[in-house]
């Protein structure tokens, strides 16, 4: 089981002190939330990726080439690469070549985003969402796989004799994740491939987010990449934590009131009963997480959203403090305990690497 946190780089005022930081300053905690990840012990850091005010994550790549030279075990990964807006070409060479500098410590997240008017800024159309996710993803799923790729499509222009570089490390392409809160098309899409799904439920009560993640298990199992509770599934989720519930709920409620994403809406109380939000003590984060594997099943990977709502760096490295400290190792333990033998662990470069090099040796063999 993998643990990480992600971020989606928004720069929000601080309610409390009314100060706002610079995008400077918001790109350079970014930096230290993830450097704190790794101190610790957590597994993966996620970045958003926006092009549009207030947030500041436009160039994920760069950040997390950046976060790779400081780090040596983190797993570096987006919680949101667009895969509508981006040219399959470029996100095939730019992840192949942080796939190189980071020595195979990157997998990403393919969604559509949230925000309707990037589709025009990058010379698409919204109404054509989906079908250019399939298309777009059906390229870059060949580019990384293929050396030389003749391909003709509907939303660019075609390729004849191409060859992607720098071709993926140890010629394994990044592990990829189909994030998708609201679209079957994307949990279908994920099991055609056999990638992994990724349900970002910080918005969305327990029976929704558990429509789509049976939909992905039913149909990887279908297109026979294992059993359904085989299928490889990741949540997001919120917490924000103290040593008693009453000073968290105290500290963070000024927070969620006046956050971009849902200040004005829901109470604190009936978004914490409605969504995996948890605001309140250490244990009461690890009974709420433990909830989700009941709710939908064994999973690969928990990320958690803690740098949002213009909550102070120094807060949110205490945060993760007391989560690699005293809510995860928990988790881990408790999760193991719970998993079948043959349910997965989430792959990454090394399992991948190992997996294609057994299956080379039986066509040896074979032969």
């Amino acid at each position: 089981m993998q643990f990480g946190v992600f971020s989606v780089s928004d720069v929000t005022t601080d309610p409390t002190t009314g100060r706002t930081p610079t995008e400077a300053e918001r790109i350079k905690a970014m930096v230290a939330i993830a450097l704190k990840a790794e101190e610790v012990g957590l597994d993966v850091f996620a970045t958003g990726e926006h092009h549009n005010p207030p947030f500041v994550a436009s160039s994920p790549t760069t950040m997390l080439g950046y976060v790779a030279a400081r780090t040596k075990d983190l797993i570096l990964s987006t919680s949101t690469t667009l895969i509508t807006t981006n040219d399959p070409v470029k996100i095939a060479e730019d992840f192949a070549m942080l796939q190189h500098l980071a020595d195979g410590r990157v997998d990403l997240m393919m969604g559509r985003g949230n925000t309707g008017p990037v589709y025009p800024w990058f010379g698409q159309d919204i109404r054509q969402g989906i079908p250019l996710a399939l298309e777009n993803y059906n390229l870059l799923h060949r580019l990384w796989r293929e050396d030389v790729v003749d391909w003709e499509g509907k939303f660019r222009t075609p390729l004849q004799g191409f060859t992607s570089t720098p071709r993926p490390l140890d010629g394994v392409p990044p592990f990829v994740w189909h994030g998708s809160i609201r679209s079957p098309e994307i949990a279908e899409q994920a099991a055609y491939y056999g990638d992994g799904f990724f349900h970002n439920n910080i918005f969305w009560p327990a029976t929704h987010t558990k429509k789509l993640i049976s939909l992905y298990r039913r149909r990887f199992e279908h297109y026979g990449h294992g059993t359904a509770d085989q299928a490889i599934v990741g949540l997001g989720g919120q917490v924000f934590m103290r040593r008693n519930s009453q000073d968290a709920v105290r500290e963070f409620r000024p927070y969620f009131d006046n956050a971009p994403v849902y200040g004005g809406g829901p109470s604190l109380e009936e978004f914490t009963s409605q969504t995996p939000l948890t605001v309140g003590s250490p244990q009461e984060v690890i009974d709420r997480t433990l909830t989700f594997r009941e709710m939908f099943g064994d999973y690969q990977r928990q990320l958690f959203l803690m740098d949002h709502a213009g909550l102070p760096l120094k807060t949110v490295l205490e945060q993760l403090d007391i989560l690699g400290e005293e809510v995860v190792p928990v988790l881990r333990r408790e999760f193991a305990a719970r998993r079948p033998a043959h349910v997965p662990d989430a792959p990454t470069h090394a399992s991948l690497l190992a997996a294609r090099r057994e299956a080379d040796t039986t066509t040896e063999v074979v032969r």
